[in-house]
């Protein structure tokens, strides 16, 4: 078996299998899957976790005590080689009753839905390292105490694929995935480069993007439709904001069918100069971890997911999202 097509079908039962554990079996579902001295960068604030041990107390053991009956959904599931390591993606939602409090954020007592992206770094058929994106904020947005204001496009909007065969269980035929990739590094680094600090036409996204485009933004920014809605509610506030941004500095990126993943920790650095969420501009610089799958349709990207640490972007501007949510989450 292709070893790509081997990882996949590994962490597609194992990471399941995490999230379902009990609090007795926890431990041994993740020592199957994680190496003893596994790496976790993960999303604002649980940052960084080094072992084992770290990464069971810091991340699952507090997804497991705020959504005791845990789901894991997985949407799109890929895998491929970047930089001389193996990897595997995938995002999705962790789904739950929210009956315990989870970083500040008040429970609801209901059903909460927590998106998720992650991509790992497999070696040995264990996971070495992972960066994972958890979308806080619109949790805080379910439990009403997001201090952002609405986003511009549609918020809790982050469906699996229109086709719907985004989990790649199957073998794929490598001229596709090279096809796919190819396609998103000329958007990312001949058309989103080509900005000539004017007007977005100059990138020329319709070289790249279906009319009807999808684009899956985190909370904050919301989902889009259409390169018009893309540019309006995501791409012009962004430039604004960040007019010097250089991205492109990823610690993966690969293709594997129609389907391609990049991720940065950070994957972009940049002067905060202008209004971005409602926060004022410092004048400084600061990094933002950011996490992308697209899927290809025929010669052109019909969708995109796309996960940003909003509340480490933020706090580099001096905006404390999860102090806020707790403001607002006492004043309820």
């Amino acid at each position: 078996m292709d070893r790509h097509l081997a990882h996949k079908r590994t962490l597609a039962d194992a990471l399941p299998a995490i999230a379902a554990a009990g609090t007795t079996r926890l431990d041994a579902a993740i020592g199957a899957i994680v190496a003893a001295e596994a790496v976790f960068h993960v999303y604002h604030p649980v940052n960084d976790a080094a072992g084992r041990d770290a990464i069971a107390r810091t991340l699952w053991r507090r997804l497991k005590d705020a959504l005791p009956d845990m789901e894991r959904r997985d949407d799109i599931l890929i895998a491929g080689h970047f930089g001389d390591a193996d990897w595997v993606a995938a995002t999705g939602h962790y789904a739950g009753t929210f009956t315990a409090p989870l970083l500040g954020i008040p429970p609801t007592g209901g059903l909460a839905l927590l998106r998720y992206g992650e991509v790992y770094r497999v070696d040995g058929g264990r996971i070495c390292e992972a960066y994972i994106h958890l979308d806080f904020v619109d949790l805080m947005r379910q439990a009403g105490v997001n201090p952002l204001p609405r986003s511009r496009g549609a918020e809790g909007i982050a469906p699996a694929p229109l086709c719907h065969d985004g989990l790649l269980l199957g073998a794929t035929d490598p001229a596709d995935s090279a096809a796919s990739l190819a396609l998103v590094e000329a958007m990312i680094f001949g058309g989103l480069r080509r900005f000539d600090g004017q007007s977005l036409e100059s990138m020329r996204m319709e070289r790249y993007w279906t009319p009807t485009m999808n684009w899956y933004g985190p909370c904050g920014i919301g989902a889009t439709r259409g390169i018009g809605g893309f540019q309006a509610h995501h791409q012009g506030p962004f430039l604004r904001a960040f007019p010097d941004r250089v991205g492109g500095n990823h610690k993966a990126r690969f293709g594997d069918g129609a389907y391609v993943c990049s991720t940065g920790w950070p994957s972009i650095t940049a002067t905060f100069a202008g209004e971005w969420l409602g926060v004022a501009p410092t004048g400084t610089g600061i990094t933002m971890r950011v996490m992308d799958i697209w899927r290809r349709e025929g010669g052109l990207l019909a969708e995109n997911w796309v996960l940003i640490d909003i509340p480490h972007v933020l706090l580099q501007g001096g905006f404390d999202v999860f102090a806020r949510a707790r403001e607002r989450a006492s004043a309820a």
